[in-house]
């Protein structure tokens, strides 16, 4: 149980700040001034990164061996589905809107945040790899 919340506590936590953050009808006066000078679809990319990295974390570090192989995949799509379903939980916000394009900004970015993190995990130095 201490393995499932030390790896799943964090997607869930982060998950949870997404949603109150999409619930707010005016997110900016929650967020400070600097994400507003960047691209909506850049803080999109860059929010979702972080979740798809929470997520790979979680496959590899929480769960069975079949998941652990498949932790790439499957951390891009729960965090794309993640993505989806927060488009549609924004339709129904005063004042937000939902868009498909944010949500493809949610799967590129989670690509994004999986591949950097798997990289990060699995990187040795040239000089450690063993020549044939």
């Amino acid at each position: 149980m201490l393995s499932l919340l030390r790896y799943w506590g964090p997607v869930c936590a982060y998950a949870g700040l997404i949603f109150y953050l999409s619930a707010q009808s005016h997110p900016e006066e929650n967020l400070p001034d600097f994400v507003f000078d960047l691209s909506d679809k850049v803080v999109h990319a860059i929010e979702y990164a972080v979740l798809g990295l929470l997520c790979y974390r979680a496959l590899r570090g929480g769960s069975s061996d079949s998941w652990r192989q498949q932790a790439i995949p499957m951390a891009i799509l729960l965090a794309s589905v993640y993505g989806a379903s927060d488009e549609v939980h924004q339709a129904f916000v005063p004042f937000r809107e939902s868009s498909w394009l944010d949500w493809v900004a949610d799967t590129v970015g989670a690509a994004i945040g999986v591949l950097a993190m798997h990289r990060t995990v699995n990187f040795r130095p040239a000089d450690s790899i063993p020549e044939p």
